[in-house]
């Protein structure tokens, strides 16, 4: 039963933890559209961008093409202007008043002519200018886009790779959750078997506990009416003032001391087990000792792990003792344990043991940090278990302290107060939480430390199994010190209370008023004994010790009722195996009857052949009969000589020499050669089983911490994407400054344009005006010097 409720708290755990990492790739694969829509979104906007870029570069082009036509233009005019003023110059000593007016008019136009000029320059220069720094912030803007790109296609492919993992994750916990569903159905059809069974024996220990208090009552009845004599009442029996024997104390001091000696047995196994995973590790990292030489300090650390059971069964061992020393007919207080003070010692033991391995535990790691893979991390993770591993020794320090302390009592004639004691269990508790602690906290840091191994190149597979069955031992240590420091806290007021104490006097038993006080009961069961014609009112003397045996047999009766219960559970386990087995043997005994049927009808075949045949071939017929039939009944007497068994475990061949007298016996060593393999074939199932459960303990540690880690990194993915959409909306807004920029200044080109194209149309007209002037006025000195001439 408690396996079951192991493995549906297992199975609700990975329910949980399958849930989480379910809604987590539903947020992965939400950010992993929002960030293809961003990008597509940012495509759209560059091809945007570079339309419009174009069309910004094409209007420059003819932009600047114009301007040039009115640069030859102007330049052009400024020729012909030149040449106009040659003439000018050249006509102003022959001509009259009417050409110097028009001189002035046009030096005029000439000043006017060159300040636009020097205008045009200056805007030229300033479009420039604006072109120049265009291109500039445009090929900034391009550069920033491009980084961002690759970012955002670098965090495209670690989203990738986070959903590749959790997909692997999903899958690996899709296929262990449907492998645990089918051990879960077949365990709760072995649980509902087992409860039924559980049931009816309930019913019979219901039954037995109702007789039993109905003869407890009558028994009580009777005492109370018909024995007048109550040795802890009257104080006229008591001349020696020792204590009356507590039966109710012994029978609570062994049990309590049985549930002590589970727990013990619990830690001796998580002891074994992680110093055994210890030093499998020292020779698989920092250095494969297959590969090649470990350290020297290395070598001697795990020469001395090695001897770890030396120093830790003797503590199951003197516990047990110190258990079975504990019964019904024994005093059990401080001052008469005695085989405490063997488990102090052992416990002294193993605490030298775990001083002397500190050093090398310290070093070793030291030597782990020192490796060229080893990262900061890692070595953080290093001295955290450095820490830790000096804690758990200090902690067993101060246990061997108390519980040394405890001894005293025993060893010393004085004793030790009451107050004094409490105090000791109560440090020995608060010291067993501590030590729970310390424990927990190590077997944290080493999961830690564990999954930042997993990420080294060189980590191996052997050294990842060691680490997860070291982890294993670790959550095993973990449970048993918490199991038994909330046991000790719970029954601290039984360790702390008087069981026994002289009347009238507050100081501890001592060990002479315990032997008188044993030595009283033996006398006065020997005084019963001796009754030989009890009083004709009371009870009979033979009735009223069976019902004190039946009274003090209770609790017995009740155990013995629970391990009947079990083995008529391992009865019936039993019996359904050889009924499985019997049912394979009867299959294929109906399978061989048919194959030996189908024989003897091929034979009648045969024979009604060769009888057909003719009398001229009798002979031969009769011969290749006989030959046949010899034939058959070798393989017949052969199959009857071998008998095959299959079962479960496999199939067993017995082929007996004797067909009368070795049969029994044959029979007899194949039926206990059969149990002796089932019962190798299910010890070996049930290894399996466990270690398959370690080890999806420890891949469910591996998977949370690996999901954890993966949550912290979309964490930090999610925060840049964040600030990449930020500068991506402050990109945005330059742009579109500099788009409102552009398209003023544009604006303002072209108007600076159509003022200095009409100012130049104004200036064409006013030149046709000046040229026709110049016309008519060569005309006229042509006229005049032609009229000067002809006088």
């Amino acid at each position: 039963m408690a396996n079951v409720t192991d493995l549906q708290t297992k199975y609700s755990r990975l329910a949980q933890e399958y849930s989480k990492l379910r809604a987590q790739n539903q947020v992965l694969k939400k950010a992993v559209v929002d960030e293809q829509a961003n990008s597509t979104s940012l495509k759209e906007q560059l091809k945007q961008r570079d339309q419009s870029l174009r069309k910004q570069e094409q209007e420059m082009d003819s932009l600047s093409f114009r301007n040039q036509q009115l640069a030859k233009r102007v330049e052009l005019l400024q020729e012909e202007l030149a040449a106009s003023e040659s003439k000018g110059k050249r006509g102003k000593n022959k001509g009259d008043s009417p050409s110097h007016h028009g001189v002035r008019t046009q030096n005029v136009f000439d000043e006017d002519l060159q300040k636009k000029i020097e205008e045009n320059e200056r805007l030229h220069i300033q479009f420039y200018e604006a072109d120049e720094q265009h291109k500039r912030q445009e090929a900034e803007m391009k550069a920033r886009l491009e980084k961002l790109e690759r970012d955002s296609q670098h965090h495209q492919t670690a989203v990738d790779g986070l959903t590749m993992k959790y997909t692997e994750s999903i899958e690996r916990l899709q296929s262990d959750k449907a492998r645990l569903e089918v051990k879960t159905q077949t365990l709760e059809r072995e649980g509902k078997d087992c409860r039924l069974r559980t049931e009816e024996c309930q019913q019979q220990l219901r039954r037995c506990q109702a007789e039993l208090n109905r003869q407890l009552k009558q028994s009580s009845s009777v005492i109370q009416e018909k024995v007048p004599f109550n040795d802890t009442k009257s104080s006229d029996y008591n001349s020696l003032n020792v204590p009356a024997h507590n039966r109710r104390h012994q029978i609570k001091a062994r049990d309590v001391a049985g549930q002590a000696l589970s727990f013990i047995q619990d830690l001796v196994a998580g002891l074994l087990n992680f110093h055994s995973y210890t030093e499998q590790r020292v020779h698989i990292y920092p250095l494969d000792s297959s590969i090649e030489s470990i350290s020297s300090l290395n070598q001697k650390f795990s020469q001395y792990l090695h001897e770890n059971a030396v120093y830790v069964r003797p503590l199951e061992d003197s516990f047990l003792q110190l258990h079975q020393s504990i019964t019904e007919d024994t005093v059990t207080v401080l001052e008469t344990v005695d085989k405490l003070k063997n488990f102090s010692d052992i416990f002294s033991t193993y605490t030298h043991f775990l001083q002397k391995l500190l050093p090398y535990q310290l070093k070793s790691l030291e030597e782990e940090c020192q490796t060229p893979l080893c990262t900061a991390s890692l070595t953080v993770k290093n001295q955290e278990l450095q820490n830790d591993m000096k804690r758990v020794t200090m902690v067993f320090g101060k246990l061997q302290n108390y519980i040394t302390l405890l001894t005293l009592p025993s060893v010393r004639q004085d004793g030790m107060p009451q107050t004094s004691t409490t105090a000791v269990f109560t440090h020995l508790a608060a010291c067993l939480h501590s030590l729970h602690d310390v424990i927990k906290e190590m077997s944290k840091h080493y999961n830690q430390k564990a999954s930042l191994e997993q990420e080294l190149p060189t980590a191996t597979q052997k050294l990842f199994t060691t680490t997860e069955c070291l982890l294993g031992s670790l959550g095993s240590l973990t449970n048993s010190t918490g199991k038994l420091s909330t046991f000790f806290s719970n029954n601290l007021d039984f360790f702390t209370s008087s069981g026994y104490s002289p009347r009238g006097n507050t100081t501890a038993l001592n060990p002479l008023q315990a032997e008188i006080m044993l030595s009283n009961k033996k006398k006065a069961a020997a005084y019963m004994h001796a009754l030989k014609k009890p009083r004709p009112q009371s009870v009979p003397y033979r009735e009223a010790l069976s019902n004190r045996r039946i009274l003090t047999s209770s609790t017995e009766s009740r155990e013995g009722l629970t391990q009947q219960v079990q083995q008529s559970q391992e009865k019936i386990a039993r019996l359904e195996q050889e009924k499985e087995h019997w049912l394979l043997e009867a299959q294929l005994g109906k399978v061989r009857l048919e194959k030996e049927n189908q024989r003897i009808s091929d034979l009648e075949a045969q024979l009604a052949i060769a009888l057909g045949a003719g009398q001229n071939s009798q002979t031969t017929a009769v011969s290749s009969l006989t030959q046949n039939h010899e034939e058959v009944e070798t393989p017949l007497k052969t199959a009857a000589k071998e008998t095959m068994c299959t079962s479960l475990v496999g199939m067993l061949c017995t082929v007996p020499i004797a067909e009368h007298d070795v049969a029994c016996v044959l029979q007899v060593g194949d039926e206990e050669s059969r149990e002796q393999l089932i019962k190798t074939h299910y010890m070996t199932r049930v290894g399996e089983l466990t270690t398959q459960l370690q080890v999806s303990d420890s891949k469910a540690v591996h998977f949370h911490s690996e999901c954890r880690a993966l949550a912290k990194r979309l964490a930090i993915a999610e925060k840049s994407r964040e600030t990449v959409v930020e500068e991506i909306k402050r990109a945005n807004q330059n742009i579109t400054h500099l788009q409102d920029e552009l398209n003023t200044t544009k604006r303002s080109y072209e108007d600076q344009l159509s003022m200095m194209s009409d100012h130049l149309c104004s200036m064409n007209e006013t030149l046709s005006k000046q040229r026709e002037e110049i016309d008519t006025l060569k005309l006229g000195s042509k006229a005049n010097a032609k009229k000067n001439k002809g006088r």
